[in-house]
């Protein structure tokens, strides 16, 4: 049986999955406000072609549409990957209750892994994190994703010999 947190991180999980179905990196987030997700985000950055096309800035923009307000007190994001400078804090900014994080970001994450903005106690709002949440999942998500990007990028780089007809079957 799953947990609360469990059930919500699946959620967040599929809308990475979205991100994963256009190309863009894993990154999928749910915001939840008393039961309901009044938020849904994936990463769109490349697809936007903007830096602001994260999947946290995303949703939390919807769910500011839902609430009628720029402060999402008492809502719980779901985030699939801790997130960075940018979406910490948009996160505080938001007055945000708590981030529920699956895997954390050793390279450019701001919930703990390079620096803590959700919980800098010289800011005025901090925000509750629990991390760990279906992190296998979201990690294989992640590495699978880098992992095949980087055979198509091999393979595009070992293709690009003028020979089109690579992909023609030798009976033809």
């Amino acid at each position: 049986m799953l947990s609360e947190d469990e059930r919500y991180m699946k959620k967040a999980i599929a809308q990475a999955k979205k991100a994963a179905a256009i190309g863009e990196v894993p990154i999928g987030c749910i915001i939840v406000y008393e039961g309901k997700i009044i938020g849904r985000g994936y990463n769109r950055r490349k697809t936007d072609k903007s830096t602001l096309s994260h999947a946290e800035l995303v949703a939390i923009k919807k769910a500011s549409r839902a609430m009628g307000d720029w402060r999402l007190e008492g809502c719980t994001m779901y985030v699939t990957l801790e997130p960075c400078q940018m979406c910490a804090g948009a996160i505080v900014q938001s007055r945000m209750d708590r981030v529920v994080i699956a895997t954390m970001s050793p390279k450019s994450g701001c919930a703990g892994s390079i620096i803590n903005l959700l919980n800098e106690p010289r800011f005025n709002h901090q925000v509750e994190i629990t991390t760990g949440v279906l992190m296998e999942e979201c990690s294989s998500l992640l590495s699978d994703f880098f992992t095949d990007l980087r055979k198509r990028l091999k393979y595009e780089k070992e293709g690009s010999n003028g020979d089109d007809t690579r992909d023609i079957p030798e009976e033809i």
